[in-house]
């Protein structure tokens, strides 16, 4: 059977979807994997701003708007596929699996009926690129009691964890998330709060740029203290783990309910990097104080702004990417999503109940045959 697995997400932010082609061992470790190819899909601008503006938590229009966005979604991710095996000269008969993550519409794993909602129907990723695809990973575990999110942890231990020193493993995407690898007892993970969301967001409204490329608009600010209070004053960041969270709950009208009216957009974007970086630190200390390293991945690296104030709030642990670990920092979540497919079709658990909360581990995700 083939060893090559590619990987699909769009992240919260939804700037663009992550294909990842990965060579796994013989076997079932995951050390010594290769990631073969890898690129962005761009979405088309249309398409993208309707799926920003559901996450933040506008409405659907119809059931007939939900199945559309299903479909449109699923073959934006078909073409990411065979656009990047032709990259790479690379026959769609050659991949056992594509592991497809979706697009999150809702997460709301709390209340009296908990779920969450990707779209990207699998069985026209499948029909469309002839390769099995693995899809809708996350229903299974809420359904088991758990959060589904994040999943990513369970693949971080399996590369990242060391007998050595206590690890955190920082994903730095639309919303910051960890996974604390205790040299010695149980792996845990957790979403922070807003990493890039709101700051993307905020950009785009003041600059009409998707995202503030190396931090240069928030250097120009300065941080709110005021406002920064008022942002960390919100109950979610004080609840313990397991918890996740999303656009809607971070998004623009929850910033604006807090600004007073006259604050200078490079301030309040300074101020919510500020917001980012305080309550990864905060989060952190509460739950692995004694972290010797933290392993950071996701869009978050390239802004250097972003990374210099949570090593301000994190003086003792060092940061780096994973790229110091042979890990392309843009596209671990998506290897993630094609080990995770390995996983599924040999009937391995790929949820870690310890950070989910679900009851126990479970087999993730739905099968659509080649």
């Amino acid at each position: 059977m083939s060893h090559l697995y590619l990987g699909l997400i769009s992240g919260t932010s939804a700037d663009g979807i992550d294909a990842a082609l990965v060579e796994f061992p013989d076997g079932t470790s995951a050390r010594g994997l290769q990631l073969r190819a890898a690129r962005v899909h761009p979405w088309p601008a249309a398409l993208r701003e309707r799926l920003v503006a559901l996450g933040q938590g506008g409405e659907l229009t119809s059931l007939d708007e939900l199945g559309r966005l299903d479909v449109q979604v699923a073959q934006q991710f078909a073409d990411a596929a065979l656009s990047l095996l032709d990259d790479a000269g690379i026959s769609p008969r050659q991949v056992a699996a594509i592991g497809s993550h979706g697009q999150t519409l809702r997460h709301r794993p709390h209340g009296d009926a908990p779920f969450t909602m990707q779209v990207g129907d699998g069985s026209v990723i499948a029909e469309r690129t002839g390769i099995a695809t693995v899809a809708d990973f996350r229903r299974r575990d809420v359904a088991a009691g758990g959060h589904g999110a994040p999943l990513v942890p369970a693949f971080h231990a399996a590369l990242l964890h060391s007998p050595d020193e206590d690890r955190a493993v920082l994903n730095l995407g639309g919303i910051g998330n960890y996974t604390l690898l205790p040299r010695v007892g149980t792996v845990r993970g957790f979403d922070t709060g807003p990493a890039n969301a709101l700051l993307d967001a905020w950009c785009l409204r003041h600059t009409g740029e998707a995202f503030d490329a190396g931090g240069a608009f928030a250097a120009r600010g300065r941080i709110d203290d005021a406002l920064l209070a008022r942002l960390l004053d919100d109950p979610w960041f004080a609840l313990p783990p397991p918890k996740s969270t999303g656009r809607e709950q971070f998004h623009l009208d929850w910033v604006r309910t807090r600004l007073h009216g006259g604050e200078s957009p490079a301030d309040v974007q300074a101020t919510l990097l500020e917001l980012s970086a305080v309550t990864i630190a905060r989060a952190l200390g509460a739950h692995q104080p004694g972290t010797a390293r933290v392993i950071a991945c996701g869009g978050g690296v390239r802004n250097p702004q972003l990374l210099a104030r949570i090593a301000a709030h994190l003086p003792h642990a060092r940061i780096a990417s994973t790229d110091a670990h042979g890990l392309d920092p843009d596209f671990v979540e998506a290897m993630a999503f094609a080990w995770l497919a390995r996983e599924t079709l040999a009937q391995r658990p790929g949820n870690l109940p310890a950070v989910t909360g679900a009851r126990g581990p479970r087999v993730l995700g739905v099968v659509h045959p080649a």
